[in-house]
C-alpha cells in the first residue's frame, strides 16, 4: 500500500529513526543527565527552542548549558524565577519568548511557577527517580536505599501543582542488588534508562499517543530531603538497616559517625556473614561494640550482632583511604616521571584547568574539590582521562583518594605502570611435600577476591594417598553463586573485559600461560595430592596441556571473524549482509575430579578468548588446583568479575548455575545422569546453551594383523592411563580370537612389571583412585563381574596399604549381555572380549550395541581396513594405531548419549560465540 504524507516517515541509519511527528522543545534544568536528554532529543529530530539552566557557578557553565550554547541553542540562566511565591514577569517572557509546545525537565533543582509549566500547549513533563507515587521528594534515590526497597525504578509524569503529585506517563523499574549504592543504581540503570525514557515519553507526545495515569494515593510517601547534616549513622539498628543508611547516602551526602573523636564519612558497604575475622579494633561513637579494621575493611556490628563491611573512609579534609588501611601510614615514594608520563601529566593538566576554569593556574598543591568540583566534574575528569589513555582503569573513587594535582597525577602514574594493582589478600594453606612449600588458596573466589563461604561452612579435601585431610575449603552456597554470577555480569556487561581490544584479551591469556607454566611444578604437586595423578604426568598432561591450551585460546582472540554474504532482494539491490561473532556473557564451567586442572583449560580458555566471564565449579573432592588457578589469572591481569570459583557440592552450587537465569551458557563435563538433569535445567530456566561431555564406553579394536607389542603398550596405556580415570579410557577390548590369548598374556607380564605406589616418587606408575567412595565403586564392579561369569585374569582387589589404592585388573571371556560390557567403571579395569577372525562387521556391530560415543580406536596394519572401521566407528573421536592422542587444535566431544558440543579446537570457539546477522540498505 502507499504510505500518505500525514502518516510517520521511518529513516533507518546506525543510530536513530526519524518521525515525522516532532516538537519545539524548552529544556529546564542542568547536570550531565540534563545534556544527554538534549543531546538524544535533538538526534531524535525534536527542536530544542530553548534551554533554561541555572547560572554559572565559580566560573563553571553547567553541561547541559556548555552543550546548548556549542549547538547555538538559545540559553537562559536565571538565578530564580519567581520572587516571594510570585513569578517574576521579566523571566516568564523571556521564557514564552521562545514559542515552546512542550517544557522537558530532565533534571532540575529550582521552582518554576505554574505559568510556565502550563504554557505550552502540550503541558510539560519532568523526570523523577522513584516509582511514584513512593519516594515523593528531592532525595528519591536515597530513600528507596534506606527503606531497603527490591524495586527502584524512575517515573516521567505531567507536571502539576503538587510535589511530584502528577499524573504518570510512563514508569520503568528494576531489581535492588544487595550491595547497590545511590551511585551504582543510577549509573546502572536510572542514568541510562531515564535518557532514553525522556525520549521515548517526548515521542509518545508528540505522536499524541502519551497517557496520563492518576497516581494513587495508596502507597505514596513523602521524605525530606537528605545532607550531610542529618545524615549521622544511629548504631541503635540492625546490621541491614545500617548497611541500608549507609548505601542509601553513597556517594552523597554520605553517611558519617565518629571514629575516634573524628568525623569520618563510609562508603561501600556490604553484609558480612561467616565468623568474626581478625582486625584491629577502633572505637566508633554510640556503637554496641568497636569495629575491626580488617584486611577486607573496617568491620561493623549492628544490634543484632550482625555484621557489614565498609570499602573506603573519607575525612573531613576531603581526603578518602581504603578502610583497611585506616591505621597504616602512607610511606610511598613520589616517582619521578619519565618523557612520556609528562607528557601525560601536560593532558591531565589541561582537562583540569577545563573543569575548574575558575582556577588561574593548576599547581602541586591545587585541590580537586576545594578548587569548587562537584560530583558531576569527578565523571567528567574520569571519562576524559580514560579518552586520552588508553587501557587506563580509574574509578570515581580514585578522584576521592587522590585529591591534589601532585597525589592525582602520582595515582594515574601508578595505574599506567601497573603499580596500583590492589593486592591480593589470600590465606593459603602451606604445604611442604615434593621439596617444595606449596601455598594453596582455600577460600571461594568471587569478584576478584578470595572471601569465606557465605555461610561459613566448610568441608575438607582428603589426599588419596593416605587419605589424610590436605586442608578445610570453602563450602559455597547459592548465595555466593548468586554473587558470583553478579560479579561476572557486571564484568561483562559494565567492565574493563568487555570493552577490551581482543588482542589485548589474548595477551592477558598468554600471560596466564606463561604464568602457569612459571608454576607447573607446584601445580603438578597440588594436582598430585588433591586427585592422586602421578606426579610425572601430571606435570606432561595435567599442567602441560592446561598451558598449551590457554596458549592455543590465546591466539585466537584476535582472529574471531564473521563474514559477509550475498542477499538478493528487490531491486535497486543495494544491500549488504554480514555477520558478526558475539560472546554470549556469563558462562557456567562444571568440572569433573579426573583432570582438574587441564579439564578447566579445556573450557574456559575458549571461554575467555571468546569474550565470556565464567563462573566455575570444580569437583568437591579436587579444589585445589581451581583456587590456585585463579591466583594467578589475577596476577596475570584478568579484571575482577571475569573468573570465579566456587567449591562445593553439585548438588547445590551446580544446581543453581544451571538454574541461573543470568547465566547464558553452562559447559559440563561428567556423568550422563548428572548431564541429563543439568539440560533439562538449563531448558526450563532460561533456555541457556548447554554442552555436555559425559560418559563413555569407548570400544578398541585389535585386528591379528596389529604390530603386537604396541597394540599390547597402547592398549595398557588406553585402560590404565590417569590410573584409568580417564574420559576416553577403551572401556572394551575386542582382541581377534588368533592373538587373544597371547595378548591377554603379555598384557598381565606388563601388568606385573607396573609400580603401584606414592603419586610424587617419580618411579611410580600408577597412583591411588581419585576418593574413597570411587574405588569402593570399582570393587563393587569387579564384584559384579565375577558374579556375571566374567572371568577375573589379574587384580580386582585393594592394594592392602594406607590410601585409596587399586589394583590394576583384567577381565577375560566378557559376553555382551554383562555388566562390564555395558556400563563404564571410569578406573583401572580392563574389559577384553574376543571375536572370530576376519568378522569385521560383526565386531563393529558389538562396538557400536551402546548408547555412549565418545571414542574408540583400531589396531592393524592394513590401511584399507582401519578406514573403513573408522567410517563405521560410531563415536566423535577415533584413534588408528594409537590412543590418549588428543591436541589442542583437535576438536574433543562425543555422539549420543556422551553428550554434544567440542572442547579444543576452532570448533570449541563456537561453543561460546553467537552469530548475529546485520543487514544494511545503503
Amino acid at each position: 500500500m502507499l504510505w500518505t504524507a500525514n502518516q510517520f516517515i521511518r529513516k533507518f541509519s546506525s543510530t536513530a529513526i526519524y518521525y515525522q511527528n516532532k516538537l519545539r522543545l524548552a529544556l529546564i534544568g542542568q547536570s550531565l543527565f540534563g545534556q544527554e536528554v538534549y543531546n538524544n532529543l535533538r538526534k531524535e529530530g525534536h527542536k530544542i527552542v530553548g534551554v533554561f539552566t541555572v547560572p554559572d557557578k565559580d566560573g563553571k557553565t553547567d553541561p547541559l548549558a556548555v552543550a546548548a550554547e556549542k549547538d547555538g541553542t538559545p540559553v537562559f540562566k536565571f538565578p530564580r524565577w519567581r520572587v516571594k511565591g510570585k513569578s517574576i514577569p521579566e523571566v516568564v517572557e523571556a521564557y514564552k519568548s521562545v514559542g515552546a509546545e512542550l517544557n522537558v525537565l530532565p533534571f532540575c533543582t529550582q521552582f518554576i511557577p505554574m505559568d510556565v509549566i502550563d504554557s505550552p500547549k502540550n503541558g510539560s513533563i519532568i523526570y523523577h527517580p522513584s516509582i511514584l507515587p513512593r519516594h515523593r521528594g528531592a532525595s528519591a534515590i536515597n530513600w528507596t536505599l534506606i527503606h531497603g526497597d527490591k524495586k527502584a525504578g524512575f517515573s516521567v509524569f505531567w507536571a502539576d501543582d503538587g510535589l511530584d503529585t502528577g499524573p504518570i506517563l510512563l514508569q520503568r523499574v528494576c531489581d535492588v542488588e544487595p550491595n547497590d549504592t545511590v551511585d551504582t543504581l543510577y549509573n546502572r540503570f536510572l542514568f541510562p534508562e531515564g535518557i532514553k525514557a525522556m525520549v521515548e515519553a517526548v515521542q509518545l507526545i508528540a505522536d499524541g499517543k502519551a497517557p496520563r495515569i492518576g497516581q494513587p494515593e495508596d502507597g505514596a510517601t513523602y521524605e525530606g530531603i537528605q545532607k550531610k547534616d542529618n545524615a549521622k549513622i544511629c548504631w541503635d539498628n540492625t546490621a541491614q538497616a545500617i548497611h541500608n543508611w549507609i548505601r542509601g547516602h553513597d556517594k552523597v551526602p554520605g553517611a558519617w559517625t565518629l571514629i575516634n573523636e573524628q568525623v569520618v564519612t563510609l562508603y561501600g558497604s556490604s553484609l558480612l556473614d561467616g565468623p568474626v575475622p581478625a582486625g584491629q579494633p577502633v572505637s566508633i561513637e554510640g556503637a554496641s561494640k568497636p569495629g575491626l579494621v580488617t584486611k577486607n575493611g573496617l568491620v561493623l556490628f549492628g544490634n543484632d550482632g550482625k555484621m557489614l563491611t565498609i570499602r573506603n573512609l573519607q575525612f573531613e579534609d576531603g581526603k578518602m583511604i581504603p578502610a583497611s588501611k585506616y591505621f597504616s601510614k602512607d610511606d610511598s615514594a613520589t616517582l619521578e616521571l619519565t618523557e612520556e608520563e609528562k607528557a601525560v601529566e601536560s593532558e591531565i593538566r589541561n582537562i583540569w584547568k577545563g573543569i575548574l576554569s575558575n582556577v588561574s593556574v593548576i599547581e602541586k598543591t591545587t585541590d580537586f574539590f576545594k578548587s569548587g568540583a562537584a560530583s558531576m566534574d569527578v565523571v567528567r575528569l574520569v571519562e576524559e582521562l580514560k579518552q586520552k589513555c588508553e587501557g587506563l582503569e580509574l574509578q570515581n573513587e580514585d578522584v576521592y583518594m587522590a585529591t591534589t594535582f601532585e597525589e592525582f597525577i602520582q595515582m594515574v602514574v601508578r595505574k599506567l605502570r601497573g603499580e596500583d594493582k590492589e593486592e591480593l589478600i589470600i590465606d593459603y594453606a602451606s604445604l611442604d611435600v615434593n621439596n617444595m612449600t606449596v601455598k594453596m588458596p582455600y577460600q571461594c573466589f568471587i569478584n576478584g577476591q578470595f572471601i569465606d563461604a557465605d555461610n561459613g561452612k566448610t568441608y575438607d579435601t582428603i589426599n588419596p594417598t593416605d587419605g589424610s585431610v590436605i586442608c578445610k575449603v570453602a563450602y559455597c552456597s547459592v548465595a555466593d553463586v548468586d554473587k558470583a554470577v553478579a560479579a561476572a555480569k557486571d564484568a561483562f556487561e559494565n567492565g574493563e573485559w568487555g570493552k577490551m581490544n581482543a588482542r589485548d584479551r589474548g595477551r592477558i591469556l598468554y600471560r596466564l600461560a606463561d604464568l602457569m607454566e612459571e608454576h607447573q611444578e607446584e601445580l603438578a604437586t597440588i594436582e598430585a595430592i588433591d586427585s592422586g595423578a602421578v606426579y610425572t604426568l601430571a606435570l606432561k598432561t595435567h599442567v602441560g596441556m592446561s598451558v598449551q591450551t590457554f596458549r592455543y585460546f590465546a591466539g585466537w582472540c584476535d582472529k574471531i571473524q564473521g563474514s559477509t554474504i550475498p542477499i538478493n532482494q528487490a531491486r535497486p539491490n543495494r544491500n549488504l549482509t554480514f555477520t558478526k561473532k558475539e560472546p554470549l556473557g556469563v558462562c557456567a564451567i562444571i568440572i569433573p575430579w579426573n583432570y582438574p586442572l587441564m579439564m578447566l583449560a579445556w573450557k574456559s580458555a575458549a571461554c575467555l578468548a571468546a569474550g565470556n566471564t565464567l563462573v566455575l565449579k570444580p569437583a568437591q573432592v579436587t579444589p585445589l588446583t581451581a583456587l590456585k588457578f585463579a591466583e594467578l589469572a589475577v596476577k596475570a591481569g584478568l579484571p575482577k568479575g571475569v573468573i570465579n570459583i566456587l567449591p562445593g557440592s553439585g548438588g547445590l552450587v551446580g544446581q543453581r548455575l544451571s538454574e541461573h537465569p543470568d547465566i547464558r551458557k553452562l559447559g559440563f563435563t561428567g556423568s550422563t545422569p548428572i548431564g541429563k538433569q543439568i539440560m533439562k535445567s538449563c531448558a526450563v530456566s532460561n533456555l541457556k546453551k548447554v554442552s555436555l561431555e559425559l560418559g563413555g564406553k569407548s570400544p578398541l579394536i585389535i585386528f591379528n594383523d596389529c604390530d603386537l607389542d604396541k597394540a599390547v603398550r597402547m592398549g595398557m596405556g588406553a585402560v590404565y592411563f590417569n590410573k584409568g580415570e580417564n574420559c576416553i579410557a577403551a572401556g572394551r577390548l575386542f582382541v581377534e580370537e588368533s592373538i587373544h590369548d597371547e595378548f591377554v598374556t603379555r598384557v598381565v607380564e606388563e601388568i606385573k612389571k607396573m609400580r603401584i605406589g606414592d603419586p610424587l616418587d617419580r618411579s611410580t606408575d600408577h597412583g591411588p583412585q581419585n576418593h574413597k567412595a570411587h574405588m569402593e565403586k570399582l570393587l563393587e564392579y569387579c564384584e559384579i563381574g565375577v558374579k556375571e561369569g566374567a572371568t577375573l585374569v589379574y587384580g580386582g582387589r585393594k592394594v592392602p596399604r594406607p590410601g585409596f589404592f587399586m589394583e590394576p585388573t583384567v577381565f577375560t571371556d566378557v559376553e555382551d549381555h554383562m555388566y562390564l560390557a555395558q556400563e563404564e567403571s571410569f578406573g583401572p579395569i580392563m574389559v577384553i572380549s574376543k571375536f572370530k577372525d576376519g568378522d569385521i562387521d560383526g565386531v563393529l556391530q558389538r562396538a557400536n550395541n551402546t548408547e555412549y560415543g565418545l571414542a574408540s580406536g583400531v589396531f592393524t596394519k592394513d590401511i584399507s581396513k582401519a578406514m573403513y572401521v573408522s567410517e563405521k566407528l560410531n563415536a566423535g573421536t577415533v584413534f588408528i594405531n594409537t590412543y590418549n592422542k588428543t591436541d589442542v587444535a583437535a576438536p574433543f566431544g562425543g555422539f549420543k548419549q556422551s553428550g554434544f558440543g567440542k572442547d579444543l579446537g576452532e570448533e570449541a570457539l563456537h561453543e561460546y560465540l553467537r552469530t548475529k546477522a546485520v543487514t544494511v540498505e545503503y
